[in-house]
């Protein structure tokens, strides 16, 4: 196994991500901006120091359906946002008072979201949510994990790895190394009569 392979035990379920996110949301002591910081990660697969650098104008937020945030790290690219989410940071927007050239996630202060106001945030939510055994077994140890459980999730709801790859802005063949449980051959279901009808021989060499 390549030693890129995460663990899959430290991966997050959809249930404990809503659980680890109402926490953020409903806490009093938890920054404004902390909850649509995490749920942009958690639903976009957005490295942390990529959520921090976004602006407002880098989200298209329509009033129903899919939106989209366009990550400018890097080469760029573009992430779809589930309605949940774009519902999410309409919402914080409206909150805020928010113009489109500013920070969509501002600290107390103006500036970026502080690395230590989310990390805080992001420990006590796991200390509340999550039980000693599965925080001694490492779940939860980095915010990081948001990004890395969406990026398992959208590959466990069946989207194509190499649309995944372009959605995270790295390659098909870095998946494969890192998510092995989602590329085992006994796990794929093969439809054996169409494979037979389009591999099959042409009638003339059957004679």
């Amino acid at each position: 196994m390549s030693q890129l392979a995460i663990d899959e035990s430290t991966l997050l379920s959809e249930r404990r991500i809503g659980a680890l996110l109402r926490w953020a949301q409903q806490s009093p002591g938890t920054p404004g901006a902390v909850f649509p910081f995490l749920a942009s990660m958690a639903g976009a697969a957005l490295l942390p120091g990529e959520a921090t650098r976004l602006r407002v104008h880098d989200v298209t937020l329509p009033e129903e359906g899919f939106g989209e945030v366009r990550v400018r790290a890097g080469e760029g690219r573009s992430v779809p946002l589930t309605p949940e989410i774009v519902g999410v940071l309409r919402q914080w927007i409206d909150q805020a008072g928010l113009k489109p050239g500013d920070l969509l996630f501002p600290g107390e202060r103006g500036g970026p979201l502080a690395s230590s106001v989310y990390r805080k945030a992001w420990k006590q939510a796991c200390e509340a949510v999550l039980s000693g055994e599965e925080r001694e077994a490492g779940v939860g140890e980095r915010v990081a994990i948001l990004r890395e459980s969406c990026l398992d999730l959208w590959l466990k709801a069946g989207v194509p790895v190499w649309v995944v790859a372009e959605w995270a802005g790295l390659s098909a063949s870095w998946f494969a190394q890192r998510y092995p449980h989602r590329f085992q051959v006994e796990d794929v279901e093969l439809d054996w009569e169409h494979l037979a009808k389009v591999t099959a021989l042409p009638d003339s060499l059957n004679r």
